[in-house]
């Protein structure tokens, strides 16, 4: 038994905000399984709960040394948590909500040319988004997406861990989604 998994959560954190690997990994083992199951009774999509829980855990060890963990490290824990899916929910919705106009609107059998254009357009702007990548992150995702690896495959395959293939696969799908989400308005509004 380690000597962390001894330690208060206060303790934890004050050395989780001196960089202290050790203590970020108790807290990891400590609250995952808990954080998992609230965030899974929500979700119910195993994949998208790990998700949830892996950014919380990463954006907990980049931004420690900022955090407030008041009035305790479970409460600050399940209240990230919570507000990721209320975000990832509210952002389906809106998903939900364009897929729908824009089947509405396909199915009114406008030009077959435009709807080409339209996808070169998206294709390229995919494209180049990838190109324009960091060379990890960008042969990480082309591993991922193109060659339908999985993360474990990759990290494997690269040398690195399945944590960091995770990280950069968000990373990439979180600047497609801006890029994406942008031309989409973009093209609503002025018709490009």
């Amino acid at each position: 038994m380690s000597t962390y998994s001894k330690l208060s959560d206060y303790e934890l954190t004050a050395l989780l905000k001196d960089g202290d690997r050790m203590a970020f990994t108790e807290i990891y083992d400590r609250y995952f399984w808990q954080l998992h199951v609230h965030a899974y009774k929500w979700m119910r999509n195993r994949e998208e709960t790990k998700d949830i829980i892996h950014e919380l855990f990463l954006t907990l060890w980049e931004k420690r040394e900022t955090l407030s963990f008041e009035p305790s490290l479970l409460s600050y824990l399940s209240a990230a948590v919570r507000n990721r899916i209320f975000n990832l929910l509210s952002h389906k919705r809106i998903e939900s909500a364009y897929l729908t106009t824009l089947e509405t609107f396909s199915n009114e059998d406008n030009c077959v040319t435009d709807h080409l254009v339209r996808e070169k357009q998206m294709t390229a702007l995919i494209e180049n988004e990838i190109a324009g990548m960091p060379g990890k992150m960008r042969e990480v995702f082309q591993l991922s997406r193109k060659e339908n690896l999985s993360h474990k495959a990759i990290a494997g395959q690269l040398n690195i861990s399945e944590l960091t293939v995770r990280k950069h696969v968000q990373h990439a799908l979180k600047i497609l989604r801006f890029k994406i989400g942008i031309y989409l308005i973009l093209s609503f509004l002025i018709g490009i």
